[in-house]
């Protein structure tokens, strides 16, 4: 499996795995399948053009994982977000959830980010293993899912480290 950083020209797989995350894991993300069905490719370009993102790729091309990190509004200047943090059930157990936040952790640190924070649902306890193994804690602020009042989400933070996860 293939990490790489994706560029706006990649549009077409970043969409393809995107679109196949919301489907296959509608409830794990802020964000509405009918919502990003809807994005043209300008959109699709414009969000590579401002958010770093990587794609997991398989030997045949196919894309099996999705994240990206930009600075969240509200944040501390010096603090990095980890979004649509997604591994297709095929290639899950498999390390390569932690591979693709090792790389952002990596990237945070390389762009001066003293923090690296994400959002995740309370109820998905698989997710906020992961977050917890790779050294992210609670910082105990929560929020209402905006689409879902009956379901919050919690940040959580980690130092951002040139080493990754391990550093």
């Amino acid at each position: 499996m293939l990490i790489r950083r994706v560029d706006e020209d990649d549009w077409p797989i970043v969409r393809d795995v995107r679109l196949r995350a919301l489907r296959e894991s509608p409830d794990a993300f802020g964000a509405s399948l009918a919502r990003e069905e809807r994005f043209t490719e300008a959109h699709w370009r414009m969000r590579l053009r401002t958010s770093p993102t990587w794609v997991a790729v398989d030997d045949d091309g196919a894309g099996r994982g999705l994240v990206s990190l930009v600075p969240e509004p509200g944040s501390p200047e010096d603090d990095r977000h980890v979004v649509s943090l997604w591994v297709a059930p095929e290639s899950r157990r498999r390390g390569l959830g932690w591979s693709l936040l090792d790389t952002v952790v990596r990237a945070g640190a390389e762009e001066g980010a003293r923090t690296v924070s994400l959002w995740v649902l309370d109820d998905n306890a698989e997710a906020v293993d992961l977050y917890v193994r790779a050294g992210f804690t609670r910082t105990g602020e929560k929020h209402v899912l905006p689409r879902d009042p009956s379901r919050t989400e919690e940040r959580y933070e980690r130092p951002a480290s040139p080493g990754g996860l391990v550093g």
